[in-house]
């Protein structure tokens, strides 16, 4: 009897120290604001790295996350693309808002991959 109580007294200690928790959704999305902006779609994404291509209609945008993870290559997002710094951005393929740094705007394809390899690759 002894040894079964010491036995079944950490698996007790164990589930009494795990607790649940409710992870509800964030703030609803405006999505009449969100598609009024400027629409990309993820060009280039590798989640090795925090940096991300985005197609638009005036060219690539060269971006890079904020606090969070890579968005999925096909993702449609909308947000201001066409002006430098930190701005929030709408990904409404996957349902959620993420902040990202807009580093450079309007590039061809091959100058924002060349961008994206040389910033990736610096320690």
């Amino acid at each position: 009897m002894k040894k079964i109580l010491r036995s079944i007294f950490p698996i007790v200690l164990l589930l009494a120290a795990c607790t649940r928790q409710d992870i509800s959704p964030g703030p609803p999305i405006d999505e009449s604001y969100w598609l009024t902006r400027e629409r990309g779609i993820i060009a280039y994404s590798d989640f090795s790295c925090n940096y991300f291509v985005i197609e638009t209609y005036n060219g690539y945008t060269l971006a890079r996350i904020w606090g969070g993870y890579a968005p999925s290559r096909g993702s449609i997002v909308y947000g201001d693309f066409s002006r430098y710094g930190v701005h929030t951005i709408y990904n409404r393929s996957e349902g959620y808002l993420m902040q990202a740094d807009v580093l450079d705007y309007w590039l061809n394809y091959w100058d924002a991959i060349d961008q994206m390899d040389w910033n990736c690759s610096r320690p």
